[in-house]
């Protein structure tokens, strides 16, 4: 087995997912980690490589009893090792019936992101000029708007962030620099 790449990543999702929203979010999830690694100065196309992949099994096991659970069985044929696969079931801690709590950095953000990603693209939608000049002040007004893209749990972002042990302004900041630096990828 060799390390998981984002080429590979690229390669290999779209063998379980034909929904264009999945990829949206498997690119918003990918950019925010490549601005996470960054920021912990790891290996950024790794750390990208998992975002892309997280939701390897949602399309076919979209309820949160199975999502999650199939991740091993789709991605070991492909010989994805066995950390990325953890690391990759690990962002449905608490959530999907699922009990192995993000420990690295790179679990610990990709539990955080996942969910933060969908606001800060939400908003994106929104404004005039998408990712553009979109600044952390402005952003936590839409995220302090819990009926604001609702969906996104704010409790598993607040609970990630305290993972990290991050300000949630740095993350957020992280979230926005990833999505706005793979724009064209993302849609905007």
């Amino acid at each position: 087995m060799s390390k998981l790449t984002l080429e590979r990543a690229k390669e290999i999702l779209p063998k379980y997912t034909t929904e264009n929203h999945l990829f949206v979010h498997a690119a918003c999830v990918s950019a925010a980690m490549g601005a996470m690694a960054d920021y912990y100065g790891e290996d950024k196309d790794h750390w990208e490589a998992v975002g892309w992949l997280h939701d390897v099994d949602y399309e076919r096991y979209p309820s949160t009893e199975e999502h999650c659970h199939h991740v091993r069985e789709f991605l070991e044929p492909e010989g994805v090792e066995e950390e990325d696969i953890r690391s990759i079931i690990s962002h449905g801690y608490g959530l999907t019936c699922n009990e192995v709590k993000p420990e690295s950095n790179l679990e610990k953000s990709l539990f955080t992101v996942d969910e933060l990603t969908g606001i800060v693209h939400a908003y994106a939608l929104m404004r005039p000029e998408g990712m553009d000049g979109m600044s952390v002040k402005s952003f936590k007004k839409k995220y302090k708007d819990l009926k604001f893209a609702a969906k996104c749990s704010r409790k598993v972002i607040n609970q990630g962030m305290e993972m990290l042990g991050l300000d949630p302004a740095v993350v957020m900041q992280c979230c926005i620099d990833g999505m706005t630096a793979h724009k064209s990828e993302i849609g905007f």
